[in-house]
Order: C-alpha cells, then structure tokens, then sequence
C-alpha cells in the first residue's frame, strides 16, 4: 500500500492516508490511449454528401464508337442537334466555345461526383471491452501518482514530496478563487499556475478556423458528487484548471489527449468515491 499526506485549508500537512489498492494499478499506457480515442468517437457527428453532388448537370453519355471515351458530356444547348449536341467543337480554358463537350459526372471530370463520399449511415462509434475500459481507468489513475509519469507530461511539481496531493474535505468551504489560488501557491504549485496560463499562439491555418490559441491542461481537481457549487466556480476560474466529481472523472480528464500523468488533487472522501466505483 502506498502513502500519502493529507493537507490542510491552510496549506499544512495535518495527518496521512493509506492510498487505495486502484494506484497501485499496472501502468499501461496502451490500453489508456484506445480507451481515450473510443471515448472521443462519441463525439463524432455523422456527415455525408448530398445525394446529387456533381449530377445536376446536362451531360449524356454518346455511347461506343468514333473512336471516343464514354464519359458523359455536356450538351451544347436544347435548340441544337445532330452533331452539336453531342459537343464535338469543345474546347478547354474558354476560347472560342462554352462548356459543351467537357466530361461530367464521373469521378475524375472537373466537377464531377466524389469516387467514394462520406456517408452518413457509417457507424463512427468505437467500441471497448468492459474489463479493458476498467483496466485503462484504474491505470489512469495509478499514473497520477507516479511522479516521474506526471513529470514526464510536463507538469512543474519540483516543489512537491509525492502525488497525487490530497487534501482535507475542510477545503470544499472556499468560495473564492483567491483564497484557492493562495492554497495552491502555499502546497508549492506556483509554477504549474505560470505553466498552465501560459496561453500560446496556434501554428499553422488552425489559427484562423476558430482555434487561434493553444492552453495547456492543468491541474484536475476530483471531487466527492456532493459539493458546493461555490467551490467550482472558484477553481473553474484558475486557467488550465478542471474540476470533476469522483463518479464522472473521465478518461480525457485524466489523460488529456491520450497521455496519461496529470496533476491531480483529491479530498479525502473523494478517494473513498474512487474506490468504490473501481473496486475489483
């Protein structure tokens, strides 16, 4: 069994706690990273193509023979015939005639149909198995208290004897970001604040379709499901800051983009909570 300290309201280590047997768990980075991408397939939206795509068009297959391709072609007009119909006279990049004779419809024509479009009937859902979804939350969880795991994600923790840091349920009373942020900065994390409200720039064309900035993920606070509101709000307003009851933590929530190791901090009944949903 592993140990940890528990802190006070105040920032002072008041007593310790024998940790569960769910962070002793296997580290299995694996099974983390497929648990995570079958929980973000829940989010995908099904798209498809319009039916007409690249149909809605005059074009008209001339049939075999003259020593032509049996590509559709678009018609010269509705008052011609015979061989204007058919477009013999087209010629590309607008000199001298209109679009009568180009190649239409099929894949591989200027405007024509996609070859394979999206389809909305496609089943986007991933799935997992039962016991593997667990294994990959009981690994998640042990990650966070292995220190060099959540070093390795970057977090600035060289302040900090061990993780996960638990705290006494007496810090659900705070109902002031200050007061929290003076916590946070009292347990040693003020370089994982800087860290985490260092907002950067996008590289690249994302800069401009709506995700401009790029924020790094905090610290996550776990709590038991029944706290004050107050408190959210408080921590919520810290950047890189999430807070998620013991019974709704996720797989994104404790490896954010499929790396497991993020900074967590418990209440003590928050634990009892975790045990019980991932007992074996």
């Amino acid at each position: 069994m592993m140990k940890a300290k528990i802190y006070s309201e105040t920032g002072k280590k008041s007593g310790e706690l024998e940790l569960p047997e769910i962070f002793s768990e296997e580290f299995r980075p694996d099974i983390i990273k497929k648990a995570y991408y079958v929980e973000l397939s829940r989010s995908f939206q099904p798209k498809g193509a319009f039916e007409l795509a690249g149909q809605q068009t005059s074009a008209a297959g001339m049939g075999p023979g003259a020593g032509r391709s049996r590509i559709p072609r678009v018609k010269s007009g509705p008052h011609r015939g015979g061989h204007a119909i058919q477009g013999h006279k087209y010629r590309s990049k607008g000199r001298g005639f209109s679009a009568a004779g180009r190649g239409a419809i099929m894949p591989g024509t200027v405007g024509g149909r996609q070859a394979h479009p999206p389809k909305p009937e496609e089943v986007l859902i991933e799935k997992i198995n039962k016991k593997e979804l667990r294994k990959a939350y009981r690994s998640a969880i042990a990650a966070t208290s292995n220190k060099e795991v959540v070093i390795a994600r970057g977090h600035k923790i060289d302040q900090i004897e061990s993780v996960p840091i638990i705290v006494s349920d007496n810090v659900l009373k705070i109902s002031k970001t200050s007061e929290f942020e003076k916590l946070l900065i009292s347990l040693g994390l003020k370089d994982e604040l800087q860290r985490s409200a260092n907002k950067k720039i996008r590289a690249g064309k994302g800069k401009r379709r709506g995700r401009k900035y790029k924020k790094p993920k905090g610290i996550l606070i776990i709590l038991p499901e029944k706290s004050s509101e107050s408190f959210k709000k408080a921590a919520r307003n810290i950047p890189g800051v999430d807070v998620s009851s013991a019974k709704t933590v996720s797989i994104s929530m404790l490896a954010p983009g499929a790396n497991p190791g993020r900074l967590v901090i418990l209440t003590k009944s928050a634990i009892d909570e975790l045990e019980k949903r991932f007992e074996k």
